[in-house]
């Protein structure tokens, strides 16, 4: 068992670890600057409890369909070819810069800490850590800029952050969430491993040494139950997050690694061995069913098993007093919480984007049949038009724009 503070030992001096001439000198954190584990809890470097509370940025660097207002076009390969094929590439790519310069800023973390929330989790694609076509750039992805900012903005505001891997190599979930092919290929395929070892080990290596990030989601809802040699994933789950939990560890011993139960977070059945790393958590979500503590024994039986804290990732889309009365049971059982997501189209979510003039004639476009070069140009409203509803939507996505779901955070029970 990790103890909370180490207390009449001694502590890694805080050192120096010098790049080439003229990079920036990096300061190695001593361990006790970390949050850490002590049973079932999450121990904060000053030795009080923390129990998360707080959201996700889901949407933007991942985006999906529904918080659009797009139903078939659902996925971020989906949503980017529908695009393109709309207003063409170029203004595609310049569309989705402005998106990810305007979707979240320092704004918005300043407006979820001021909610009452101590934590953000982070949803990210795992193109943007490489060289693959991903929201406008084909080269040198802006990946690691776009986490050094949500860093910076939560030091800044006092909170907490988790990077979850919300779409693997190869796919880990085999639906539109994971972007994949409607597979997860990578429980069967070796390079598709590698590469999220290999990505893993990159981010771990940049972020070693900050605190402010409070852990590594491995990858987000793995095996949906549409396979019929679902069991058989299952059994494969456990060792592929051990392949990732060793690669962090080659180059980072400070930070929690969050595993997710299969079939969207809820079977921990699979897991046979949480001993064979001390800074390991689990988490679960879950959408709907009674707020009750008997709606979620199963996962606080496993939780109690293990000994290890669990937290709940996502949960939302429901009334405000069905998440009043959720958010009440987490707290009963020490199951902390980020509801899901922070923003989108309409309500159920912290702030709400409304969609902008002309909008309905792209979500028209997204649903239309586009399997033949025909019928993308039957299917085609006016560019200029177009276009300019794309802008105006990157006008509406700022918080100052948005409208604040008022009854939906106070559900939360954060203050």
């Amino acid at each position: 068992m990790l103890k909370s503070i180490l207390v009449g030992t001694s502590l890694l001096a805080a050192s120096l670890m010098l790049g080439s001439c003229g990079e920036k000198a990096e300061k190695v954190q001593e361990p006790a600057a970390f949050v850490t584990i002590q049973g079932q809890d999450l121990i904060k470097p000053d030795g009080t409890k923390l129990f998360i509370m707080g959201t996700n940025l889901g949407n933007w660097l991942n985006p999906e369909g529904y918080m659009f207002k797009f139903s078939k076009t659902n996925s971020p390969r989906f949503i980017n070819e529908m695009f393109c094929q709309l207003v063409g590439p170029d203004f595609t790519a310049e569309f989705w810069k402005a998106f990810k310069d305007n979707y979240i800023t320092r704004e918005d973390v300043q407006f979820i800490k001021n909610t009452g929330a101590n934590t953000i989790r982070l949803p990210f694609h795992y193109k943007l850590f490489t060289d693959e076509d991903f929201m406008g750039l084909t080269a040198n992805q802006d990946g690691f800029a776009r986490v050094d900012s949500v860093v910076e903005w939560c030091r800044e505001a006092d909170l907490y952050l988790i990077l979850d891997m919300h779409d693997a190599p190869g796919g880990q979930t085999g639906d539109n969430i994971d972007d994949s092919y409607g597979y997860p290929w990578l429980f069967e395929s070796e390079t598709s491993q590698q590469l999220y070892c290999d990505i893993w080990r990159k981010i771990a290596e940049r972020y070693k040494n900050e605190p402010v990030i409070l852990g590594y989601e491995l990858f987000n809802e793995p095996i949906a139950p549409y396979f019929p040699n679902m069991e058989e994933l299952n059994g494969k789950l456990e060792d592929i997050y051990k392949k990732g939990v060793a690669a962090i560890r080659e180059v980072d011993t400070n930070h929690i690694i969050l595993l997710g139960g299969a079939q969207w977070n809820g079977n921990f059945k699979p897991f046979t061995d949480s001993k064979f790393d001390d800074k390991i958590m689990y988490t679960c979500h879950r959408y709907g069913g009674d707020p009750t503590k008997e709606a979620i024994q199963s996962i606080i039986d496993f939780r109690d098993k293990v000994n290890l804290p669990m937290y709940m990732g996502e949960i939302g889309h429901n009334t405000d007093e069905w998440q009043a009365a959720f958010c009440q049971t987490m707290r009963d059982n020490n199951i902390g919480y980020t509801f899901w997501p922070y923003k989108k189209m309409d309500g159920s979510s912290f702030v709400g984007i409304t969609p902008p003039e002309n909008w309905a004639n792209i979500v028209y476009f997204s649903e239309a049949p586009r399997a033949s070069y025909k019928e993308v140009r039957d299917a085609r409203p006016d560019q200029a038009m177009a276009r300019k509803a794309m802008m105006d939507f990157i006008e509406a996505c700022k918080l100052k724009n948005c409208v604040v779901q008022e009854g939906y955070i106070k559900s939360l029970g954060m203050k």
